[in-house]
């Protein structure tokens, strides 16, 4: 039997090195940051050590 459905998109060209480029950066990203982790860290740890204190020191 022959194949004669259309396709309405092509599919992209796999020797285009800047195809990768064009995508935009997610929330991933982002996290993956050194000072975002860090402000992260801190404010975690300020967190922890203030529900710590109100369990067991209050």
């Amino acid at each position: 039997m022959l194949d004669t459905t259309k396709q309405s998109d092509p599919a992209p060209p796999q020797d285009a090195p800047h195809a990768r480029q064009d995508e935009p950066r997610g929330c991933l990203f982002a996290l993956s940051q050194p000072p975002l982790m860090i402000f992260l860290a801190v404010i975690g740890s300020l967190l922890l050590m203030a529900s710590l204190h109100d369990l067991l020191l209050l």
